[in-house]
């Protein structure tokens, strides 16, 4: 088994997220990992607790001296994001990740990290067994699912927590103090589609996206990076100019929450066509590579013979693509109070149309809407709603969550400032991020509870391309330490 971060300072925290990084907790399967920990817990003589979510609660009694202070809560989320290069083999639910240490800098290989929010479990986890750092009562609450739908945080039991004061230990910029977040909604389509024949003569081809950057569809989408989800249907458009073709099959995507990197469709056509098609394709993809020249050099469109199936009818086929043409996408408006701030967005982030074993294709996409107010998450996504009403799919808006109200005269926000710059010797940056942080969630369950969310430098999360910066955990650690130090 890998062991390599073990010999990283300090050793409490990376010791912890080796054994993370080593035991597969995607989400949905987190059942190992809070075993693990729970058994962890008991033999340190510490209490748990699982709810009928599936969170785990672990209390640790107040050092000598500390009694009187008030009770704290370490929060994170056990699970991760699950994705892997193309041309990398790597089964989630059973292969741990394979570390790498390059400039200073923690990798994986091929796939996710896990450092979201991997780290912020980690150093809840060496708090626990600390035998040398003060503190009042510590409630450590770790999530399930918050990468797919944030079920944890919003089946989160109301009784079981104590404290009023909430370090969520769930962002990914060093010197920054995170005080409100966006809320979101999954928009969840599926459609049946009856089928034909492939006329006589017909051959087929897969029109392959892929090289895109990726990203998280909170954090990276004001970037201009290129949806490669979208990217398809502009290409499916332009294929309308051919006399006949008929689409078999699409799929883009895999999660909600990370901007797609790879899509692909399947398409058949007629001989006689295929130079028009070529040509359409060859257009396109160099107008795209022209237009994301910046963001997305490693842009590529690929094209490769495939098996003719049965194929959508023409009317169906053109009300799908327009409507995949219209689907929102990207950012709706940034924010006029908070200057560089994203407000409202959309990440149209998986596609499928597959076959069915009665000869039908089904379709489905989810995207997911985010916003600082609740009122635009309810406006876009019923705007997301009504492009797919109008080819007759059925749309369910889901995992629904609240924002996080920012509260820039929170005493623990004052406390945390002080804090940092006695640590650091630099300003905290206060700022509200454009993802779903659980804090929204907790809190509209705990009214009272104060908040924020800090943590290490994570570049690339939701990607392959996750890294995390070893001297900002230490960092990190020294400022989670200070702050439970200091709590009154």
């Amino acid at each position: 088994m890998n062991e390599i971060l073990t010999t990283l300072e300090p050793k409490a925290i990376w010791r912890h997220f080796q054994t993370l990084c080593n035991t597969p907790r995607p989400s949905y399967h987190e059942a190992s990992i809070r075993q693990h920990l729970i058994d962890w817990a008991h033999s340190i003589g510490l209490i748990t607790y699982v709810d009928t979510a599936g969170n785990l609660l672990i209390r640790k009694a107040a050092t000598e001296g500390m009694e009187g202070a008030e009770t704290v809560i370490l929060q994170g989320h056990l699970d991760m994001v699950s994705q892997k290069s193309a041309d990398v083999e790597h089964d989630f639910e059973k292969d741990p990740i394979v570390v790498r240490v390059v400039d200073g800098w923690v990798h994986a290989t091929g796939t996710t990290l896990g450092a979201d929010n991997g780290i912020g479990v980690a150093a809840a986890l060496a708090v626990l067994e600390s035998s040398d750092i003060q503190h009042g009562p510590i409630e450590a609450l770790f999530t399930i699912e918050e990468e797919t739908s944030l079920r944890g945080a919003l089946e989160l039991e109301e009784s079981i927590l104590n404290g009023k004061i909430l370090l969520n230990l769930d962002s990914e910029d060093s010197g920054d103090v995170y005080i409100g977040c966006a809320g979101g909604v999954d928009i969840n389509v599926s459609k049946r589609y009856q089928a034909q024949a492939a006329s006589e003569g017909t051959k087929a081809m897969t029109i392959s996206i892929t090289g895109l950057r990726g990203g998280h569809s909170g954090l990276d989408i004001h970037k201009g990076r290129a949806n490669a989800n979208v990217l398809a249907g502009r290409l499916l458009n332009a294929l309308k100019e051919v006399n006949h073709f008929g689409l078999t099959g699409f799929t883009g995507g895999t999660l909600r929450n990370a901007i797609p990197r790879d899509s692909s469709f399947t398409i058949n056509y007629q001989p006689s066509e295929q130079s028009a098609i070529q040509r359409l394709i060859s257009k396109v993809s160099n107008d795209m590579k022209a237009e994301f020249a910046s963001t997305e050099p490693k842009l590529e469109v690929f094209v490769s013979s495939a098996a003719v199936e049965n194929e959508l009818f023409s009317d169906d086929q053109v009300a799908l693509i327009n409507a995949l043409n219209c689907a929102p996408n990207g950012v709706n408006r940034m924010s006029t109070e908070l200057p560089g701030v994203t407000e409202t967005s959309c990440n149209f982030g998986v596609i499928n149309l597959k076959n069915d074993v009665d000869g039908s294709k089904c379709f489905d996409a989810c995207l997911l809407v985010r916003s600082l107010l609740d009122s635009a998450v309810e406006h876009h996504a019923q705007t997301a709603k009504s492009v797919f009403n109008l080819i007759g799919a059925d749309v369910a808006l889901e995992n629904a969550y609240p924002g996080w109200r920012p509260d820039p005269q929170s005493g623990l926000l004052k406390h945390f400032l002080e804090v940092h710059k006695e640590i650091t010797g630099k300003e905290a940056n206060v700022k509200v991020i454009h993802a779903g942080l659980e804090c929204g969630v907790i809190g509209a369950k705990y009214s009272g509870m104060e908040m924020v969310s800090f943590g290490p430098n994570i570049r690339g999360a939701h990607s392959p391309a996750e890294r995390m910066e070893i001297a900002s955990v230490g960092e990190f650690w020294r400022l989670l330490v200070a702050l439970l130090a200091s709590v009154k």
